[in-house]
């Protein structure tokens, strides 16, 4: 879980973080005596006038949030989604390493900090405290679950990439609500291992829990992920538990044969699945639930009163779009990375997308006020 590797990642993006630094805030408060600090991205698109959601995205063991922020990227999705982007950090432990304490080691109260941190920055920014998310790598993904456990009052949904739970605090877990929840994890997860040890959960007995707890069906349906980089040597399975209590649902990437890594991160470390975006899915998973459940429609989009064939797909780099409507339309071409690549304006019903390179695009098609976004595979 130690991520000492990424000091020299972090000196290679520091040019991109200081450009960020414009809309980035680092702050700090002291709690229960000990200074805690912590960085807030803010997109353009953040309007006070109207709420918007909070994500928290913890570091693993070892790292910071820096190295975090710039790892598991959300600032680009941030800015096109509208959502605040905290990164907190832990505290050190008795080897001097930044840690969150979910396994018993020291008397830090970091559910307590994580709790705080919601009110403190909702004193200068307007939150919607019915959207506060929780996700981390590794450590940081033991820490999602803890806040799952015990502030499910406060958090809407979590996720976690290769953390689990550790015993004591699996057998203790009393969330007061069904917890949508999203676990992406290696099969050869040399760290956390995927099939558990003395002191931690397995993924299997992890999901099986919060399947019952949400009363999801016991039944995923399972697609297997399209493997659209075959050298990144594993490949990805989709869980999807569905017909939970309010709305809620249980995800779980499976990556087959890959370690302990993020999904999509600008850099492969112990065999990262470069087939997906983890941090584009986790959003996608997040922002249909808020604390009442499923988000029926969602907040950041008018549902859509129009219909678009996107084809073929998976696709061969050429995308042809259909509509049945007539009048003007406007086309916005994203990357996995929610970076815009193209911008389109036509009145035809029929266009044709060039997607530039092999990987993940989300093509969102408005007409009037109305919009739908479509997910294109390009191999």
């Amino acid at each position: 879980m130690k991520r000492n590797y990424l000091i020299l990642f972090f000196l290679w993006m520091l040019p991109s973080m200081i450009v960020n630094s414009q809309t980035t805030i680092s702050d700090s408060f002291i709690f229960d005596g000990i200074v805690r600090n912590y960085r807030l991205y803010i997109p353009e698109t953040y309007n006070p006038a109207n709420p918007a959601p909070l994500v928290f995205n913890l570091h693993g063991y070892g790292s910071n949030n820096i190295e975090q922020e710039l790892y598991a990227d959300f600032r680009p999705i941030a800015d096109t989604a509208g959502f605040l982007l905290v990164h907190p950090n832990g505290t050190l432990d008795g080897s001097n390493n930044l840690h969150w304490n979910t396994f018993g080691t020291s008397n830090v109260d970091d559910v307590g900090f994580l709790s705080a941190l919601m009110d403190s920055i909702s004193i200068t920014y307007n939150i919607d405290f019915d959207q506060i998310y929780s996700t981390g790598m590794s450590n940081g993904g033991f820490m999602s679950y803890s806040l799952a456990c015990a502030l499910s009052h406060r958090i809407a949904a979590i996720a976690s990439v290769t953390g689990t739970m550790i015993n004591t605090t699996f057998n203790a877990c009393e969330p007061q609500r069904p917890m949508p929840l999203m676990h992406i994890h290696g099969t050869a997860d040399g760290t956390v291992p995927y099939n558990g040890n003395v002191f931690f959960v397995s993924v299997p007995a992890l999901i099986d829990y919060w399947v019952e707890h949400n009363n999801c069906s016991a039944t995923p349906v399972i697609t297997e992920v399209p493997d659209i980089d075959p050298n990144d040597g594993c490949t990805a399975e989709h869980y999807l538990y569905t017909g939970g209590d309010l709305g809620s649902t249980v995800e779980h990437y499976k990556i087959i044969g890959g370690g302990h890594s993020w999904p999509g991160a600008p850099i492969n470390i112990n065999i990262t699945n470069m087939d997906f975006s983890a941090s584009e899915e986790i959003w996608r998973f997040f922002r249909q639930y808020n604390l009442d459940g499923l988000i029926t429609r969602l907040t950041e989009k008018n549902e859509p009163d129009f219909y678009v064939s996107a084809f073929p797909n998976p696709s061969n780099g050429l995308v042809n779009l259909s509509y049945a409507e007539n009048g003007p339309k406007k086309i916005h071409v994203y990357n996995q990375l929610g970076q815009l690549i193209q911008h389109i304006n036509t009145t035809d019903k029929n266009t044709t997308i060039y997607l530039p390179a092999k990987g993940l695009y989300f093509i969102s098609s408005s007409i009037n006020n109305s919009r739908i976004t479509t997910k294109i595979v390009n191999q």
